[in-house]
């Protein structure tokens, strides 16, 4: 029931009551001599019982919408409160607070304070588990990653590369009269050459994806640079300089990476929009594109990729947020809340 509604009808029915309670013990104390003429008597053909229980329901509705719409306010405040702790932004502090909510905004105070330390508490622990997993795994990742580039450069790329000259060879030096088959050994031709480009994506692709002493914009540049000289997609960025721990600067190269690598595979776009910049102490990444997009409510937002990088974005304190509609594109959005370095040292 709306607040405003429940406080008229409870001022109504105080007020009723009250009303009756004084006009009973009145008429207890001074009865009339005869108790019809309470009826017949009035003001203006109305019976004085009905001006009496008339003003009594007036007074009670002007009360309620009056406390009703008190309250209101200001549970739309506390309500406004939490909404802003719920989408991760800083809880504004009211130059001209209700006093009855002073204790109120001091837990609000609180829990923020609270969430903010553990979101401090998260990403730290992802700090030093980036650390520790970039000592213990880094070297075996790269050699295994080399390992595999010689192996396919070294047999399946060299095959491919002895296919095309053969293929070449033959459509030059031996003209076929016919047609079809010369059109098949030309697809056959294509077909392999589209192959060796793939080998060479593939061989390039297998490199470390962490950042490996690099900051987070300078991985970003190279990551986008490397997308643009293989992929014929226009691509606008912008990204700006800060500062942020490495933990958090690895979960967010990696979501970078998993959202492009969808966009490519499911996307079908022509154009991709990439934001990191830092406002009001949060780091915003936003990868948008203008692709086929999906039905959210068909489609499972709980895959694999998706659920990776929601589990990321959560691990360093952060919030995850996607939006797509069909053949309107997709829009991924990831918020991590800076803290600053001096606030560790405090602790």
């Amino acid at each position: 029931m709306n607040t405003v509604i429940r406080h008229i009808l409870t001022s109504v029915l105080f007020c009723i009551l009250f009303t009756l309670l004084v006009v009973g013990v009145t008429f207890f104390f001074f009865p009339p001599s005869n108790w019809s003429d309470i009826w017949n008597e009035g003001f203006g053909n109305v019976s004085y019982l009905v001006w009496i229980i008339g003003i009594a329901i007036s007074v009670g509705t002007i009360t309620g919408i009056s406390i009703g719409w008190y309250w209101k306010q200001r549970l739309h405040l506390v309500e406004r409160k939490l909404d802003q702790m719920v989408k991760g932004q800083k809880v504004s502090q009211e130059e001209e607070a209700y006093k009855e909510l002073t204790s109120i905004q001091l837990r609000i105070d609180q829990l923020q304070e609270k969430l903010r330390n553990q979101a401090e508490h998260a990403q730290r622990l992802a700090t030093e588990r980036a650390h520790e997993r970039e000592k213990s795994l880094q070297e075996i990742v790269i050699q295994e990653r080399n390992r595999l580039a010689r192996e396919l450069h070294d047999s399946v790329s060299q095959q491919l590369f002895a296919a095309s000259m053969l293929m070449s060879a033959i459509n030059e030096n031996n003209p076929l009269e016919d047609a079809t088959l010369k059109q098949q050994l030309t697809m056959v031709e294509k077909m392999i050459h589209q192959s060796q480009a793939e080998m060479r994506a593939l061989l390039l692709h297998l490199r470390p994806v962490a950042l490996k002493g690099k900051s987070l914009q300078e991985g970003v540049e190279e990551l986008l640079l490397e997308l643009t000289q293989k992929v014929p997609m226009e691509i606008e960025t912008k990204v700006e300089a800060f500062s942020v721990d490495k933990g958090v600067e690895d979960q967010l190269f990696r979501i970078l990476q998993e959202s492009i690598s969808n966009t490519l595979r499911h996307a079908k776009a022509t154009t991709l929009n990439i934001l990191l910049i830092e406002r009001d102490e949060t780091i915003i990444l936003r990868v948008a594109d203008n692709g086929i997009g999906f039905d959210m409510k068909k489609e499972k937002t709980s895959s694999y990729g998706m659920q990776n990088m929601r589990e990321r974005a959560y691990e360093v304190g952060g919030t995850f947020k996607i939006v797509s509609l069909p053949n309107e594109g997709t829009q991924l959005e990831v918020k991590v809340p800076v803290l600053k370095k001096e606030e560790f040292l405090n602790d």
